[in-house]
């Protein structure tokens, strides 16, 4: 074990018997640099064969030319996971090629870190090493550049580097699977030595599904100008601070190109896929392809052409005006190949988010063959089930689940598509799902533990977590508030996984932060003019933040409460009960808490400023309690059900959004036990996205995300208030069930406990319900 200075937090070390870290000579930090890493190997006799790898930025790997994985895992800046792959299945007797892509990113971004490149990499047999980077002794890699892969093109999106634009020809991929195919071989240099941990979040399936149908075809006119351009400042804004190319240094501007794309024509298509999904695309011409619901993957397929082709592919979660706008989410929904004749398997290196694939070819006739997408989710979710009498609800319940799936596969995401980012606030909605859905919370100690083993957040100020994290926020924007929802989500994990550790361990952290604080509190105690960008929720009330923000102090004592419960420090609950009784006397105007006050001349005045989602700050984080503001309790309940008139009900109160308003609100019905009313916000909330994208979304409509973590925690909600599992105490090692609340006449599903899997059946019958339980060892069940 290794300790972490500073910190009584000790790590399992995760290393390399031989292997050392090398990259291009003198290139380590080049921007999109895109390198292959070779060896040739027979199989042993009589053991299991590992392949043991990280890399920066990101890696896949084959055997024989065949899919073998992705990743690493992500961990802070300076540190680097391993991941283990079995390959013994894949291993002929003699000759194995095995090869690696490593693409070196070097460009900052809420996904993946600014760090210099490298790959690590051994083959094990047992205890035996065959071949490691570094070590020419043991018949190590050889390096190339893959210049098939454009490197300067333009960024992803501002939180994703670049895009994936490719000129194949019928050596491009020879490397992977031909032993006397072309290799221009390089050398590598060895570089510094990397702190390493363990991955410890399951490895993927990668599963492959192909379309569900061949949606439409049509025609294109393409190369059409256009009076102006999109183009958002992840392409105009190249500096310093956002990593990439400049528009003068663009060999392709993907962005443009797409938007001289013209849809001419287009016709629904009569024909299905049946197992495997083809079209023959002549010049200028497409096909839309529907998966059926939102995936998040690789983008394959075999592509075969007589003349040089170009090969569009556009895709996204939704479809307007029955196309796809590849630009709708402020990011390039597009990956390019150009190809010479041949025939190719082609895949996306990147994961990407869509319901639908539009491909187009505007350079010649090019057949699509095997149209696929290689998932890249998490699969420790399949034993936790749900279903009931009301099928609705179960597709509900499996849109939640797949939402989260693709929004964990190593760390807690916001959405897969534009960010892939590790956000705060986000996570602790996504936490609830997660402690219910998978067999550990692996994936919520990795979020967490990010935070703990960064050496620093610079240019943050000191005391300060980032917004989103493993990210380089060079800008030094943050979100105070987000900040303060990492204690509240430290609480919860630590309740559910009893991990005191990794919790002692941040404590220099918490406290750190809390001070950070300390200097923004005012005479009456109370956060006021706090720096940077002060967030609530997608709503007005984000209009609201100046000078008090009543929210934000509603939140702080939260923050507050959970870090004195945590560290058991009396004080810190004092400040928090302080804090709260100060808004209750400042914010509350007798029907409403109000979300703001403003200094003038040096007195604190109230607004009339008043949001929906204030109420639900105030009694999530207990300002107000449902006996000591019975109504308002009572008015939010009714009156601000799903549907409100906003134009006749209360004009004046702004409504709430998806993020976080609504999580909010169902949470504290869930806290009321209000199941009957639950069970239909739920699906009032929840059932048109379900049944549009099979995910669920940002926003209340489609202008943004259609796939976002936080939603999954509508997965957690139909376990407590649907299948009536009110409460694990995992030191009691009690279960608290209330059966056959909810308006349905069956119900039953499966979910974790820190103890184990967890089953729960009920039944209403002759006007009495039924309850049967598969209990986790020493559990014992109270039915309410």
């Amino acid at each position: 074990m290794m300790t972490l200075l500073g910190s009584p937090r000790s790590f399992p070390e995760a290393g390399f018997k031989e292997a050392l870290p090398v990259w291009i000579g003198g290139r380590e930090r080049e921007k999109n640099l895109f390198a292959g890493f070779r060896t040739v190997m027979d199989k042993p006799a009589a053991s299991n064969v590992t392949l043991r790898i990280t890399a920066a930025t990101l890696y896949r790997f084959f055997v024989n030319g065949e899919f073998a994985g992705h990743g690493p895992a992500r961990a802070a800046k300076g540190w680097f996971r391993v991941d283990e792959w079995n390959i013994t299945s894949m291993l002929k007797s003699k000759n194995n090629i095995i090869s690696i892509e490593v693409a070196g990113y070097n460009a900052n971004s809420y996904y993946l870190l600014d760090q210099p490149s490298f790959i690590q990499a051994e083959i094990i047999a047992g205890n035996h090493v065959l071949t490691a980077t570094g070590k020419s002794a043991l018949n190590g890699f050889d390096a190339l550049i893959l210049s098939h892969r454009i490197q300067k093109v333009q960024r992803t999106s501002f939180q994703r580097p670049f895009c994936e634009i490719y000129r194949i020809d019928s050596q491009s991929d020879a490397w992977r699977n031909d032993i006397d195919a072309s290799f221009n071989k390089i050398p590598v240099e060895v570089t510094g030595k990397k702190r390493l941990i363990e991955r410890r979040v399951p490895l993927p399936r990668f599963s492959r599904i192909s379309p569900a149908r061949l949606l439409s075809e049509g025609k294109i006119r393409s190369g059409v100008k256009r009076e102006s351009y999109w183009a958002d400042r992840s392409l105009t804004g190249i500096s310093e601070k956002l990593k990439g190319y400049t528009q003068d240094e663009l060999e392709i501007v993907l962005s443009k190109e797409i938007q001289e794309l013209e849809t001419v024509s287009i016709k629904k298509s009569e024909s299905g896929v049946d197992g495997k999904a083809n079209i023959a695309l002549e010049k200028e011409s497409f096909g839309i392809f529907d998966f059926g619901r939102n995936l998040t993957g690789f983008i394959r397929a075999k592509a075969s052409c007589k003349g040089h082709a170009r090969l569009f592919l556009l895709f996204d979660e939704i479809l307007i005006n029955e196309d796809v706008i590849p630009l709708r989410l402020g990011m390039v929904n597009t990956a390019l190949y150009e190809c010479q004749p041949g025939t190719y398997w082609i895949e996306t290196f990147e994961p990407y988010t869509l319901r639908y694939l539009k491909l187009i070819s505007t350079g010649g006739e090019i057949c699509i063959d095997d149209i696929e997408i290689r998932e890249y989710a998490n699969d420790d979710v399949w034993v936790s089930t749900f279903s009931c009498s009301d099928i609705r609800l179960n597709r509900v319940f499996e849109a939640a689940r797949e939402t989260f799936r693709q929004n964990s596969p190593d760390i807690f995401m916001d959405c897969p598509s534009r960010e892939r980012a590790g956000w705060l606030c986000d996570s602790f909605f996504t936490g609830r799902a997660c402690r219910n859905l998978c067999s550990s919370p692996s994936v919520e100690k990795n979020f967490l533990e990010n935070f703990l083993l960064a050496d620093n957040f610079d240019p943050l100020p000191k005391g300060m977590l980032p917004m989103c994290y493993p990210a380089d926020h060079y800008d030094g924007v943050y979100i105070p508030n987000w900040a303060l929802w990492f204690i509240v989500e430290l609480e919860e994990y630590l309740l559910f996984s009893g991990d005191r550790e990794l919790v002692e361990g941040l404590r220099d952290r918490v406290l750190k932060l809390l001070d950070f604080f300390g200097k923004y509190r005012n005479g009456d105690g109370l956060l006021e003019k706090l720096d940077s960008w002060v967030f609530l929720e997608w709503s007005a009330a984000n209009s609201f933040t100046q000078d008090v923000n009543y929210p934000t102090n509603m939140l702080y004592a939260g923050a507050l409460s959970s870090a004195g419960r945590m560290y058991d420090m009396p004080h810190l609950l004092q400040e928090g009960d302080k804090i709260r009784e100060g808004i209750r006397k400042q914010s509350f105007d007798g029907e409403f808490f109000v979300d703001n006050a403003v200094r003038k001349n040096g007195n604190l005045e109230r607004t009339r400023n008043r949001s929906e989602i204030c109420q639900y700050y105030a009694f999530f984080f207990d300002v107000a309690t449902v006996e000591t503001h019975k109504t308002l309790w009572e008015r939010l309940c009714v009156d601000f059900a799903p549907g409100r008139d906003q134009a006749k009900t209360f004009p004046d109160i702004h409504p709430i959004n998806a993020f976080i308003g609504r999580p909010l609100r169902l949470c504290l019905l869930s806290r009321e036990g209000l199941s009957s009313q639950a069970l239909h916000e739920i699906m009032e909330y929840n059932l048109y996205m379900a049944d549009l994208t099979g995910t669920l979304w940002e926003n209340n409509t489609t202008v943004a995300s259609c796939n976002h973590g936080f939603a999954s925690y509508v997965a957690y909600l139909i376990y407590k208030d649907i299948l009536g599992v009110r409460e694990i105490d995992p030191v009691k090692r009690i279960i608290r069930i209330r059966a056959g609340r909810a308006p349905l006449d069956w119900c039953e599903g499966s979910l974790f406990t820190p103890g184990g899997l967890l089953t729960v059946r009920w039944r209403k019958e002759k006007g009495e319900t039924k309850v049967s339980c598969d209990l986790p060892e020493s559990y014992t069940c109270i039915l309410e």
